[in-house]
């Protein structure tokens, strides 16, 4: 008696790992100025970073550096590793402090201390793909600093598909991240 044929199933997309993802960088298969990250298993292109984007990215990055205690570090637009299938570039992320600065290893959930994503033209996107993404994999504290509706965007209490607190923090008011309590940024100097 002959094998039965083998079923297939209905097409499915291939999923990348991480370790797939660090192997196409080693190999060159995306030129240097592509923009992509790892999300879930899939490529995701993301756009050019236009003036506006990048001014806030650097004021963030100022306003932060200017508070930071040793014991921290300011990421900008490099790689968090939330598991094996996700390794998004996140515009800032403030991380605890490590020797060798991320140098052996990329950061995981476990040394972010606070992540923020500059929103205008990415504004969807970043509330409703990377925040459930973020909630799932813990990380404590994620802002979206909308420049759209000229706010930020403050998300609490990760929990398995979302966070379950969030703050519209505007102009005229003061923000001071939940895992850094030394730190007190006026949002008129982030959004102005």
């Amino acid at each position: 008696m002959s094998p039965r044929p083998k079923a297939y199933a209905f097409p499915s997309t291939h999923l990348f790992t991480v370790e797939d993802w660090h192997k196409m960088g080693e190999i060159g298969l995306f030129s240097p100025e592509t923009r992509v990250e790892l999300i879930e298993g899939e490529i995701i292109e993301m756009g050019q970073i236009g003036s506006l984007h990048a001014g806030h990215v650097n004021r963030l990055n100022y306003l932060l550096n200017k508070q930071i205690k040793d014991s921290e570090i300011v990421s900008v637009q490099n790689p968090v590793i939330l598991e094996n299938y996700s390794e998004p570039q996140p515009d800032l992320m403030v991380l605890r402090h490590k020797a060798h600065f991320y140098s052996e290893k990329h950061p995981t959930p476990e040394d972010v201390l606070l992540l923020i994503e500059v929103s205008d033209s990415t504004l969807t996107y970043d509330r409703n793909i990377k925040r459930i993404l973020y909630a799932r994999h813990g990380i404590i504290e994620y802002w979206v600093v909308n420049l759209k509706d000229n706010c930020i965007e403050v998300y609490l209490n990760p929990q398995a598909q979302d966070y379950t607190l969030i703050h519209i923090i505007r102009c005229g008011e003061v923000i001071i991240p939940s895992q850094l309590p030394h730190i007190s940024i006026a949002v008129s100097d982030i959004l102005d």
